[in-house]
C-alpha cells in the first residue's frame, strides 16, 4: 500500500482574493487590481461584478463584461448566492470591493446579504478576514458616515481611493497604481506599484530643501 504523500509534496493552495466591482465611479481601480493579481504567482482572483458595475465599466473605460472577466481566475454571477465564495468554508485572504458604492456600503453595514457581493462581504467579516472597501462618494452625508463607522466597528477597512502626491505622480495611471499598491499591502501581497515613503530626512540629504 502506497504511503500518503508528505506535506511538502502536496501542491500549495493559492492565495485567494475576492474582488468585487460595483456601480460607483472608479471602475479602473477594480480593473487595475485584477491586472496586478494576474501578475502574481500563487494568487487566485475571484471576481463578482454588479450590473451597475458593468455599465460603469463601459462608461468609464469602454470595456465589456467579457474583457473584465478575462482578467480574473474565477468569475461568479452576482445573483448566485450558492457560489463558493458565499460560504465561510471558502478559504481566502479577504475581499476588496473596488469601487464600493454607497448602496453596497449600506447593505454591508446592516448585513443585508441580498446578492453575492454583500453576502461574500458578510462572510469575510464573520470569518474575521480582511475586507477593504474603496468607497466612492463626495460630499458625504450623515448616512454615509454612519455606515462607514458601522463597517469599521465590524472589522472592515474603509479605504477611499484618495490620490497621494508625495511621490509626484505624472499620470492618472500612477495615482491609481499608488492606491492599488496600498491595497495589496493591506491584504499581505507583494507589490511594487506604490513607492515607499523614505521620510523627510531622505529629501534633506538630497539637497532639495
Amino acid at each position: 500500500m502506497a504511503s500518503a504523500p508528505q506535506g511538502s509534496d502536496r501542491p500549495k493552495r493559492p492565495k485567494r482574493l475576492v474582488v468585487a466591482i460595483t456601480g460607483a465611479t472608479g471602475a479602473v481601480y477594480g480593473v487595475r487590481l485584477l491586472e496586478a493579481l494576474r501578475d502574481q504567482q500563487g494568487v487566485e482572483s475571484h471576481l463578482v461584478v454588479s450590473d451597475a458595475g458593468v455599465l460603469n465599466l463601459h462608461q468609464e473605460l469602454g470595456m465589456k463584461r467579457k474583457d473584465l472577466e478575462a482578467l480574473a481566475n474565477v468569475v461568479h454571477n452576482v445573483r448566485d448566492l450558492g457560489a463558493s465564495i458565499a460560504s465561510g468554508s471558502f478559504q481566502s485572504i479577504g475581499m476588496v470591493v473596488a469601487p464600493c458604492s454607497m448602496k453596497t456600503l449600506a447593505s454591508i453595514a446592516i448585513g443585508l446579504a441580498d446578492n453575492l457581493i454583500t453576502r461574500s462581504a458578510d462572510v469575510v467579516l464573520k470569518e474575521r478576514r480582511r475586507l477593504i472597501l474603496l468607497v466612492r462618494e463626495a460630499p458625504l452625508n450623515l448616512a454615509h458616515l454612519r455606515n462607514m463607522v458601522a463597517v469599521t466597528e465590524m472589522g472592515a477597512i474603509v479605504f477611499p481611493p484618495l490620490p497621494a502626491f508625495y511621490h509626484r505622480p505624472q499620470t492618472i495611471e500612477q495615482m491609481v497604481d499608488h492606491t492599488i499598491g496600498r491595497v495589496l499591502d493591506l491584504v499581505g501581497l507583494e507589490q511594487e506599484l506604490s513607492p515607499r515613503w523614505g521620510g523627510i530626512g531622505e529629501i534633506r540629504e538630497s539637497g532639495d530643501v
